[in-house]
């Protein structure tokens, strides 16, 4: 079964960092497009951050500046370093891989910032 397994959500204050890690398998890694979305309580999914297969990154304005996205294609892992973490950073985080006509999605990680 293909499939995206995330970690590294929990709980975090205000101002702090967490670092997410999404683990791939049964997959040729290295051709995806591999990105990290969020959901907040009444909210559409967003973006947060992409990388493609070149290492060119993309972040959402919001996260930019305090989250860095890379990716490990010899683990087939991709990570998403969160720093200066502020409440409307709280969200169930999802790990995405896409290549051509396929959608791989993680099962999510919470994510809650608050003191």
């Amino acid at each position: 079964q293909v499939q995206l397994v995330e970690s590294g959500g929990g709980l975090v204050q205000p101002g702090g960092s967490l670092r997410l890690s999404c683990a791939a398998s049964r997959i040729v890694f290295d051709r995806y497009t591999v990105a990290w979305y969020r959901q907040a309580p009444g909210k559409q999914r967003e973006l947060v951050a992409s990388i493609d297969r070149a290492g060119n990154t993309n972040y959402s304005d919001s996260v930019k500046g305090r989250f860095t996205i890379s990716r490990d294609n010899a683990e087939k892992s991709v990570y998403l370093q969160m720093n200066s973490l502020n409440p409307e950073d709280t969200a169930v985080y999802y790990c995405n891989a896409h290549w051509s006509v396929i959608d791989i999605w993680g099962q999510g990680t919470q994510v809650t910032v608050s003191s």
